[in-house]
């Protein structure tokens, strides 16, 4: 199987193309090729055999046609521009996050008759807005109220358009909020949520923007590249001429996140979180949906943990080796 992953040098890009590395295939079929995409490279990668890496936009023109030219039967487009700078830069979210994924699947559909690939799109909660429902539904319509929100609605409409026409065969999985997020923090709206987990197991002080009261939706990196893993196997003739999946997750607010890390880290951990009220970010997040009933998902074999206690173990085990540093 020949495969292209966009935004590869993502944080969630790094790990996928690492677990099917790991793994060697993608539903019982052999990855014999694999282009790893990302606008910024991914000098630290060694290409081999497998592997090769290229530093792209795929907004810009020519780029598209270049990735998909060896024709690829599986792609996992993580590429974006983050919540946060698509609403600071509107015109590189557009860019970069609606652009970029029609260039994309221009350059698919016009090599035309015969080629047709799986395509993985990772889309977000965001493309939901208030007012909203204690808990959405899978029939819940689409009101974003930001603008990366409205350019992930585009997409998936795209997405089902194109996989009707024939063009791919399409699945967009709109992702919770990955928590915890390792490395530095990055400009998405929502990466307090990670921040102030992160930040205090790895012994440093971390800024709490909202109130404790805030309630979201999340998943680990772990359960993220889980989904991404299991969309690209699916039987997507499942799925209908609704191409898009809410997907499991955990809801809980601030508070209960600050009780997980009490419960495994202690009151010193919670006691490095410092509260510093943004009155931007709680707005943004406020539009925000807090809970879902992801039945549809569930039924197709998506699974996500059950506790903030799990989530901060996840991130223990995967990233600080197994050692807390509090």
């Amino acid at each position: 199987m020949n495969i292209l992953v966009t935004g590869a040098g993502g944080m969630l890009g790094r790990k996928l193309f690492a677990k099917l590395l790991a793994a060697g295939s993608v539903a019982e079929r052999p990855i014999t090729s694999m282009l790893l995409a990302d606008m910024s490279g991914l000098s630290d990668v060694s290409p081999s055999d497998r592997v090769q890496t290229v530093a792209a936009d795929v907004s810009q023109r020519g780029v598209a046609e270049s990735l998909i030219e060896s024709r690829p039967e599986l792609i996992f487009h993580l590429a974006a521009v983050v919540s946060g700078e698509a609403e600071a830069d509107f015109e590189k979210g557009y860019r970069v996050n609606l652009d970029g994924t029609r260039a994309l699947l221009e350059a698919i559909r016009k090599i035309g008759p015969g080629y047709c690939p799986r395509f993985v799109f990772a889309s977000s909660v965001a493309v939901f807005g208030s007012p909203l429902p204690d808990v959405i539904e899978d029939d819940q319509g689409l009101t974003p109220l930001t603008s990366y929100g409205t350019q992930k609605a585009i997409c998936e409409l795209l997405l089902a358009d194109y996989s009707r026409r024939g063009f791919i065969d399409g699945i967009g999985i709109r992702l919770p909020t990955i928590a915890i997020r390792p490395g530095k923090p990055n400009k998405a709206a929502s990466g307090f949520f990670s921040n102030i987990l992160r930040e205090p197991l790895a012994g440093t002080e971390a800024i709490l923007p909202v109130d404790e009261s805030v309630r979201h939706w999340f998943a680990s990196p772990r359960a993220a590249v889980g989904f991404i893993v299991h969309a690209a196997a699916l039987d997507t003739s499942k799925l209908g001429f609704h191409r898009s999946l809410n997907l499991p997750g955990l809801s809980a607010t601030v508070g209960e996140q600050l009780e997980a890390l009490r419960r495994v880290a202690g009151e010193r951990a919670v006691a490095l979180v410092k509260r510093v009220p943004d009155p931007q970010i709680r707005r943004m997040i406020g539009s925000w949906p807090r809970s879902f009933d992801a039945r549809r998902a569930k039924e197709l074999g998506f699974v996500a943990e059950a506790s903030f206690d799990e989530i901060i173990r996840v991130h223990i085990e995967d990233e600080l080796g197994g050692v807390l540093r509090v």
